[in-house]
This record gives C-alpha cells, structure tokens and sequence, in this order.
C-alpha cells in the first residue's frame, strides 16, 4: 500500500468494468484518491456517491470527459490542472463503445468507435504524461477479440492503414453493418494493442519517468454496456443467457472479476517494473501475431498525431 496519497483516473468509471475497477482500487487502499472521467455528469456524480457508500473511501470525485470530443479532452486536462488534486500516479483507458446498428461519428468527423476506443484515449495519454508521477502506471483496456486465433465469435480485425478507420468508406463494402460495426470494434481493440506498445517504447527511449503501459483483455463480461446498439433479441441474450457461461468458460467473466483483474495492474507492487505486456485477467500472455507489427504501430501513432492535432507544447514525448 502507499504512504502517501496519489491520484487514478480511471475514463467510463461510472458503471461495468470501469466502475468495478473504481470500487477495488478505492478499497484497497485509503491513499488512492479516484477520479471518475465520464461523459455523463449525473451518472458520473451517482457512481460517486454509491463508490463511496460501498468503499467507505471518501476520496472519490468525477470529471465530465467525452472522448468522442477532442475538444472535450482538452477541457478535461485544462480542468485538471486546475484541481488540487494529490499527484497522478495512474490511468486507466477503459471507456469503450461498440455501434452495429449504423455508422457514427464523433464530433470531430471521426468515425466513433475508432475516435472513441482510441484516438481519444491517445491524445489524453499524451497530454498526462508530464503530470503522471515516476514510476506511475498506464493500463489500456483492450480485447481477446483482438487475436483471430481466439474463437470469441467476433469478425477478424482489418487494420489498412489508420485514415481508413477513421473515414471509411460507407460505399466500399457489401457486408451487413453489423458485421462491419463488430470488425471496427475488434480492430480498435488491435489498435489499443498497437498504442500501448508503442507509447510503452516512447517512454523507455525519450523520458526518465518509468511510466509503464500495459494492455488489459476482460475476457468477454455478458450483461456490460457494451450492446447498447444490439437489437433486442441479441441485447436478451446478452444481458440473460451469456452470464450464465462465466460458470462453464475460461475467459467469460464476471464484472468483479475483470473488475479486480484491472485494478491489480494499478495496485500491484510486483508490476513496477513491467511495462509492454498483455495481460488476461491476472495472467501474462502474449497478444496477437498481428499486434506486434512495428511499422502499424508508427503509422498509427503518426495519423493519430495528425487527427488529434497534438502539439509538441501538449507531450513530452516527440511528435
């Protein structure tokens, strides 16, 4: 446990994994003081009261953060830095969407679960970095959907280049968009996998800071907010029958059980040193094939420079 108190600002905080996580780190020790980065205040504000209710850790606020805005990022670290909150010695980029109905976008013209599970994320990881302590810890939530050797009934990922996940092409493909809408998931998911190894080798060669960036996969948590856009026969099946599997399957877990596997790699003292690894629940793992291609992650920490219009003055590291 720390001596001394150290902030964690975990983004989506309000409810399934993010929440989960919220409640063991708050519980694990008094110290942490735990910021809840969430698009929807009022619901942000009762997760806080009902967080502090459960962990008796009454060092527990939110921030109004929509990823889905790069804007709004640059508000929420503006916000920050005028809090005199105890120093940052986390973050965890867990908020993620998944759309199968249609096509969305953020409000920048990014099409959104590529501007939300990453580019958003990617541009507030940059902008935290100066802030995060020595020593402090990033954890990037990805997904076992990554890897298609993993029978997880999810499409392959497809990662061209990062301007076609940006703007695709609504003309260029004869597949339902459900199918598309679940591929643009599983390749944001490849995409967390690309940021997380390639921000992890940025810190080691240009900093002293030993910040250490890790990847998270869950496993698959049935009943979570991620089928928002299911219909409702496929939200039924979701929400009633996939639970029942966390008693029969590896890797299909409960929300406290993912919960407390992600906030492990925030709390743990035996992870100081570890940074650039995969983790499935608890366990080190190596990510897929695909996730290690070097050139995808330079292409894509170059594009999301450019789309995020990150500034040399906004990072630490080189643009």
């Amino acid at each position: 446990m720390s001596s001394q108190k150290q902030t964690v600002i975990i983004t989506g905080g309000n409810s399934g994994l993010g929440y989960e996580c919220a409640k063991q780190i708050a519980k694990y020790d008094n110290n942490y003081y735990v910021i809840l980065a969430c698009r929807n205040a009022a619901k942000a504000k009762q997760a806080v009261n009902s967080l502090i209710q459960e962990t008796k850790n009454n060092n527990i606020t939110s921030m109004e953060l929509d990823l889905s805005s790069l804007e709004s990022v640059r508000n929420f670290i503006g916000n920050l830095s005028k809090m005199d909150y105890p120093p940052l010695y986390a973050l965890v980029c867990n908020a993620g969407v998944q759309f199968i109905d249609d096509t969305h976008y953020t409000k920048d013209g990014f099409e959104i679960t590529f501007g939300v599970n990453h580019l958003g994320h990617f541009l507030l990881a940059n902008m935290l970095l100066e802030q995060i302590t020595p020593g402090g810890r990033i954890v990037i939530v990805s997904s076992g959907t990554h890897d298609p050797l993993k029978k997880t009934g999810m499409p392959e990922p497809v990662f061209v280049n990062p301007q076609q996940l940006a703007f695709p092409d609504p003309t260029g493909t004869n597949e339902v968009i459900s199918l598309i809408g679940r591929r643009r998931y599983t390749t944001s998911k490849l995409c967390n996998l690309y940021f997380t190894y390639e921000l992890a080798r940025r810190i080691k060669q240009q900093t002293d800071k030993r910040i250490t960036v890790n990847a998270f996969d869950p496993g698959m948590m049935p009943g979570t907010g991620l089928a928002q856009s299911y219909t409702p026969v496929m939200k039924f099946v979701w929400n009633y029958v996939l639970p029942v599997l966390t008693l029969f399957y590896p890797n299909v877990n409960t929300v406290r059980q993912s919960g407390s596997a992600l906030a492990n790699l925030v709390t743990d003292s035996k992870l100081d040193q570890t940074t650039a690894k995969y983790f499935e629940g608890k366990k080190q793992i190596n990510s897929s094939e695909l996730s290690y291609n070097n050139e995808n992650w330079s292409s894509l920490w170059k594009a999301s420079v450019e789309m995020s219009k990150l500034t040399q003055a906004e990072t630490i590291l080189k643009v």
